[in-house]
């Protein structure tokens, strides 16, 4: 029955001429050596979709649905293809494979019309032969059947149908500038608003609540608004390694690739999560240079720097730090003080001056935290009805203000310091005198008296027994140099953040 209907279906081709029941013949043979060669699930992904168009001078023409799967077949199997078709057909020149989107199925049953034009060479030029569109997939139907695309006419709709919901709060306008964050902003100002990539990627890092998930949807946002037909996807790290296991379960992986390396602009927050998935990063990493092969931007964000990385693969920490990476640092006094204000008139509920000052100075931690007081500050002004003075702040706030009061020890101080200026612990205390650790120690006994309640006798046998007077030359001796030397002066102004923080 079933050779009946091939035999059949063979005979409807014989109106092309008989070379084609030839080429159909071959290619089912070809079909068959390459599936036997790569596997199942290899076959299916990208050599299924494969569809002979005819024979003209010895050049095969076969076509596929995308241009990124030709290029796929260009590099990967196009060589293979042609040596067992020239097996079968020694005259063959080459395999050329062009796109050609898939046809809608009920075109596909429809007859031609009766005065179509015939496929005619031109005198003297070899005969064309044409394959009917579709032909090898009737001849293989025993083979499963790939579930077809989702066919989206507008594809920046498709690509916000796979992003991750932005949060509307989340806007440039609304993101609060200041010294610790101004240069990760004008570089996230400076992707959203360029034609295209200025530097790919960009990486923004910061530890936990300062900001850079603002970011990235600000950036997001900021595409919709002035390029709403560029495809931009947005999802969290975590998700992307879900899609892309759903796809290997599926065994649609190609539709995955196509997906994701089609876009304009990929972004994926806390990058981090990817750790140790070792078949995630691969796909990332081909993904990152399929995307910036094409000029396409990319933008990631984590909790460290790329090199910082653990259980990230080399290459993989190489290629997110091509572009440009932009460090988030710990929020200022100011700072704070003006994302209150800012958030304060949003809610559009009085908040005294002093209780915003005297949140800004007791919660250094996170802008999270920070917002989650004040809101719930605000909660209570709103259902209770009263106004929010510093005694109900002290009241509603006590756990928040217990967490924030944590002391930072001296010994804490001492090992932060040495991991910053890449020396022993011991040399903290050890009697050495080179420059490059007595400089840091003396940081360390200057954060000591800024940051603890200690004495300075107290400190000074914390630094293998130095009398208080060499304590106080430390702290004169930083304070001239702060005031001399900018650089010098962020240096230690960022490891006091970091140590209230």
């Amino acid at each position: 029955m079933a050779a009946g209907l091939q035999a059949r279906e063979l005979e409807d081709v014989g109106a092309a001429g008989g070379e084609t029941g030839d080429l159909v013949e071959i290619w089912a043979r070809v079909r068959a050596r390459l599936r036997a060669e790569v596997g199942d699930a290899a076959f299916r992904s990208w050599l299924k979709p494969l569809t002979l168009i005819g024979l003209h001078n010895g050049q095969l023409r076969m076509a596929v649905p995308s241009r990124f799967m030709r290029d796929w077949l260009n590099s990967n199997y196009v060589d293979r293809i042609q040596m067992l078709w020239s097996e079968e057909q020694p005259t063959l020149v080459g395999v050329e494979i062009v796109v050609r989107p898939p046809a809608r199925p009920a075109a596909a049953e429809t007859p031609a019309p009766a005065n179509a034009p015939s496929n005619k060479s031109a005198p003297g030029e070899a005969p064309v032969v044409e394959v009917p569109t579709g032909l090898p997939e009737r001849i293989s139907r025993a083979e499963p059947e790939q579930p077809p695309l989702l066919e989206v006419d507008d594809e920046a709709e498709r690509c916000r149908a796979i992003s991750a919901s932005l949060d509307p709060r989340f806007t440039f306008e609304n993101f609060v500038v200041g010294k610790p964050n101004e240069f990760a902003y004008a570089a996230a100002r400076r992707v959203a608003e360029a034609e295209t990539a200025p530097f790919n990627p960009l990486f923004l890092y910061s530890g936990v609540g300062l900001g850079k998930t603002h970011l990235m949807h600000a950036i997001a946002w900021q595409i919709r608004h002035s390029h709403p037909d560029k495809r931009v996807i947005y999802l969290s790290a975590e998700k992307f390694m879900y899609q892309f296991v759903r796809a290997l379960r599926t065994k649609d992986t190609m539709a995955f690739k196509e997906q994701f390396r089609s876009v304009d602009v990929l972004m994926i927050d806390d990058v981090q999560f990817i750790s140790g998935r070792d078949a995630t990063q691969e796909e990332l990493f081909h993904t990152f240079n399929s995307l910036v092969d094409d000029n396409r931007q990319i933008v990631i964000s984590a909790d460290k720097s790329p090199s910082d990385l653990e259980g990230v693969e080399e290459r993989m920490r190489s290629r997110l730090g091509w572009g440009l990476v932009a460090d988030i640092h710990p929020t200022t006094y100011e700072l704070r003080l003006g994302i209150l204000q800012s958030k304060a008139e949003q809610l559009a509920v009085p908040i005294p001056e002093k209780v915003l000052e005297f949140l800004a100075h007791k919660i250094t931690s996170n802008v999270r935290v920070l917002e989650g007081a004040l809101n719930r500050l605000v909660a209570h002004a709103t259902l209770v009805g009263r106004s929010v003075t510093l005694e109900t702040t002290h009241d509603l706030l006590q756990d928040l203000l217990r967490a924030s009061d944590r002391r930072v020890t001296i010994e804490e101080i001492q090992k932060k310091v040495a991991e910053h200026f890449n020396v022993r612990l011991s040399d903290m205390y050890s009697a050495r005198r080179a420059r490059s650790v007595a400089r840091p120690r003396q940081v360390a006994m200057y954060l000591a008296k800024q940051l603890t309640s200690r004495s300075l006798p107290e400190i000074g046998r914390k630094f293998g027994g130095r009398d208080h007077t060499t304590v106080m030359h430390a702290v004169r001796k930083i304070e001239e140099l702060k005031a001399t030397d900018h650089a010098f002066a962020e240096d230690v102004d960022l490891l006091r953040r970091m140590l209230e923080g």
